[in-house]
């Protein structure tokens, strides 16, 4: 399990980029869900002028990828409120932000209903339901999956391969310390 952002010392962008590449990949492993290959794809960028163009480096490098390697990383994480939570399997991250959308609060009829819409995503899609829960509630994240549901395989893919660029550039943010993370 890698550190939660709260507990990483922030690197200015300066010292990100006179990281080595090796230390730069293991610093911002965690920014896309098991897949340190895009860190050290974004590596290559530097230097960067800001904390922004370092998350566009992340957003850049999924985007370049094969279309199979972007279903692994949708594939890569985890349910909302899924077994893997229940089970604290979770990376660091993944249990931070779902924490923070109260995903770890849940009704037993909301866990019954992230259940159904977990079940009926990879029933249709073969994928997990992909939000940035940071920049959600719970609602919206139900009223979200809901509508996705009703998405084409392809659109449901640039749905979430967008969701993950979001997910990226906060996890971003929270790693400079001249970044807009707090």
């Amino acid at each position: 399990m890698t550190q939660s952002p709260a507990h990483v010392a922030r690197l200015s962008l300066e010292a990100v980029n006179a990281l080595s590449a090796d230390a730069f990949t293991t610093y911002f492993a965690g920014v896309l869900e098991h897949s340190p290959q895009y860190a050290q794809a974004a590596a290559a960028r530097r230097p960067f002028g800001s904390a922004d163009e370092v998350a566009d480096a992340f957003r850049a490098a999924v985007q370049a990828d094969s279309e199979s390697a972007q279903l692994r990383l949708i594939r890569a994480h985890p349910d909302l409120a899924g077994k893997a939570a229940l089970a604290g399997e979770l990376t660091a991250e993944s249990a931070h932000e779902q924490a923070s959308a109260g995903l770890d609060r849940l009704t037993p009829e909301e866990f019954a209903e992230f259940g159904r819409l977990n079940d009926a995503y990879h029933e249709k899609f073969d994928l997990p339901y992909v939000v940035c829960v940071r920049e959600n509630d719970k609602d919206s994240i139900f009223e979200g999956a809901r509508r996705r549901l009703a998405n084409t395989p392809e659109q449901e893919r640039a749905a979430a391969l967008h969701e993950i660029s979001r997910i990226a550039r906060l996890r971003v943010l929270d790693l400079i310390a001249d970044g807009d993370g707090k």
